[in-house]
């Protein structure tokens, strides 16, 4: 019925099978963006939002979430992810979270870094609500990804 992974022969939605595949080295790179008022991007940097360290919870929470993508995710397969780093930069009025997930295995981590950078950005907003409710996620997507029979892909103009 069609070329798409995840559809079977009657059209339905299917978990790949992963099983004949070879393990090999995999790695996924995601960012994402949250922008926001000067007031809440300056509490953030100086450690002064109201429900404290924004970043170490956003990171936490990043990489829990990493871990827990095939619960997310309905055809994601659950991952015993080797590592995971979240990471954070001061942009014009705005922070760019930045997470790479890696494993060895039959499958890409691709989901996992972009389920990662989501809810750091989505942990920002949580913890700063309070001085911005008017602050934007955008612009979560994969950066780059190394490994699996498509082996190296990056985004244009990275």
């Amino acid at each position: 019925m069609s070329d798409l992974t995840h559809l079977g022969e009657d059209g339905a939605a299917r978990m790949v099978d992963v099983g004949g595949k070879a393990p090999t080295r995999r790695l996924a790179i995601a960012s994402g963006v949250i922008t926001m008022s000067a007031q809440a991007l300056a509490a953030i940097r100086a450690g002064d939002a109201p429900k404290g360290d924004v970043l170490g919870t956003a990171r936490v929470a990043g990489i829990l979430a990493a871990k827990r993508t095939g619960e997310l995710i309905p055809l994601c397969h659950p991952l015993g992810l080797e590592a995971v780093t979240v990471d954070f930069a001061f942009e014009d009025s705005a922070i760019r979270a930045t997470a790479k997930a890696s494993l060895t295995g039959k499958t890409g981590v691709e989901m996992e870094a972009m389920v990662a950078v989501s809810t750091a950005l989505l942990t920002i907003y949580d913890m700063a609500k309070a001085i911005d409710k008017g602050m934007v996620i955008g612009a979560v997507r994969l950066i780059e990804k190394h490994g699996g029979k498509s082996g190296t892909w990056k985004a244009d103009g990275v």
